[in-house]
């Protein structure tokens, strides 16, 4: 066996990669490749820190400059305006196998995976209002059905609960849960998105055919699949992932750790870049124009029967079109087929199409020169700039460097400034502007003031 390795790798071993361990006389060589590509996991581990001390001899302000650098890292994104399906009809397929009873993710990879999911459920409606989500699961070979295609996130919420206290148990199959959610989404109208996100826990799929042309059948529907690994990294997923999504192989990922798996699930929350194929299918659909209504709240005096579920409610929403009532919006009238939502949905779709601008790292020398004490939007004190003259004597100055050092991609000064109205932010309203509002404070205080068009004028 140990020579073989060296022969799998292809090339002889090299000093570098030789690992002798003696056993009672017998001694056993293993070799790797020179040029193998480094997993993401790998690199987790292999990086380390450079912590430098302050002047003081305290790290303080070093692990907070971490913590911002890990913030910015995850705020500090792509911001060209790009045509995106905002309308979203999404699968969920869970791993129900039983290799979701591993404990590597705490508690267990089963209960950890419900909890994410309810909270990707959440996130995703809040992003994506007038979008749609079901849930799938796979186990025993099979595909289940956890809760129908709905934009109602308490539905699915109360079917995932509920898989709490089922075990686990089978193999996966993907291609029974790819057939499954072709066969759903077929029926969706084509100015939508179809996108299939599927979480992988297992290291085989017991598929009852050649899921090479279910990959095909995907592709011809339009269909994009992303997953999730939490295993390690599969050639089949790899292969089914890039195929669907037109060659683009970010779509498939394996999860370090639990931070980087929630972190990945919420990803999906923002909707996919159209390509010019998904346009040209729309301009051949004439789906250019939809046809939507925005219907009023209304309270009845007696209960009624609502057209959605069939329960007695007073409350409810009226379709413009054929006055059936609904209980909640946003939703498909059942009897007309109307898509009805509220104007305010429309509106949290949009950030999604023209995204809040990255707000810059401020250096002690803009900060000296804008003079700001205080952040615009919660103010918090900053930091004290520091004099002139005190970097001349190098008093309060080798603080302020010491600062400049902590963490790569914080900023100097714990200051973040919005390049259109010329604010400075502390980074906790960074990643509340960027992550929940999508809107810059500065910028919307100063829209209503005569004469304050650009934002710099103002104050």
């Amino acid at each position: 066996m140990a020579d073989s390795d060296a022969e799998y790798d292809g090339e002889g071993p090299d000093e570098d990669d030789v690992m002798e361990v003696s056993d009672g006389g017998r001694r056993a060589m293993a070799s790797r490749p020179k040029e193998r590509a480094q997993a993401r996991w790998e690199a987790t581990a292999s990086s380390n820190w450079e912590l430098q001390e302050a002047a003081d001899g305290s790290i303080e302000g070093i692990l907070g400059g971490l913590e911002e650098a890990g913030k910015r890292k995850r705020l500090l994104k792509d911001t060209t305006p790009l045509q995106r399906g905002i309308i979203r009809h999404t699968l969920l397929v869970l791993d129900l196998s039983s290799a979701m009873l591993e404990k590597d993710l705490r508690p267990t990879r089963h209960l950890l995976t419900i909890n994410y999911t309810i909270m990707f459920v959440r996130e995703y409606f809040e992003q994506n209002p007038i979008s749609q989500l079901g849930i799938f699961g796979m186990r025993e070979g099979l595909a289940i059905r956890i809760s129908d295609m709905s934009g109602n996130p308490n539905d699915h919420i109360a079917a995932l609960k509920q898989l709490r206290s089922t075990e686990p148990k089978g193999n996966p199959s993907l291609q029974n849960a790819l057939d499954m959610a072709r066969a759903a989404l077929y029926h969706t109208p084509s100015h939508g998105t179809r996108e299939v996100v599927i979480v992988l826990g297992a290291l085989l799929s017991s598929d009852p055919g050649d899921i090479h042309d279910t990959i095909k059948a995907c592709i011809r529907d339009r269909i994009r699949v992303r997953i999730i690994g939490l295993a390690a990294q599969m050639h089949i997923c790899a292969e089914i992932c890039r195929k669907t999504n037109g060659g683009d192989e970010n779509y498939y990922n394996v999860a370090v750790d639990e931070v980087d798996y929630r972190q990945q699930l919420m990803d999906i929350t923002t909707p996919p870049v159209l390509r010019s194929t998904d346009t040209e299918a729309q301009k051949h659909n004439q789906a250019a124009l939809l046809m939507m209504g925005f219907p009023s709240r209304i309270v009845e005096e007696k209960p009624t029967l609502c057209a959605c579920h069939g329960n007695l409610t007073r409350g409810g929403y009226l379709c413009s079109r054929c006055k059936a009532k609904v209980c909640n919006l946003p939703a498909t009238c059942p009897t007309c087929d109307l898509t009805l939502i509220l104007s305010t949905h429309l509106a949290r779709s949009y950030h999604h199409l023209f995204p809040l601008r990255n707000w810059v790292e401020v250096s002690w020398t803009r900060a000296r020169q804008e003079g700001s004490i205080q952040c615009f939007g919660c103010l918090t004190p900053f930091p004290r700039i520091p004099n002139p003259q005190e970097a001349v004597n190098g008093t309060e100055h080798d603080v302020a460097s010491a600062r400049t050092k902590r963490a790569e991609g914080a900023s100097e000064s714990s200051r973040y400034e919005c390049e259109t109205c010329g604010q400075h932010f502390c980074i906790d309203c960074d990643v509340f502007c960027h992550e929940v509002v999508h809107n810059c404070p500065g910028c919307q205080s100063n829209a209503h003031l005569p004469g304050n068009q650009n934002g710099h004028d103002a104050g």
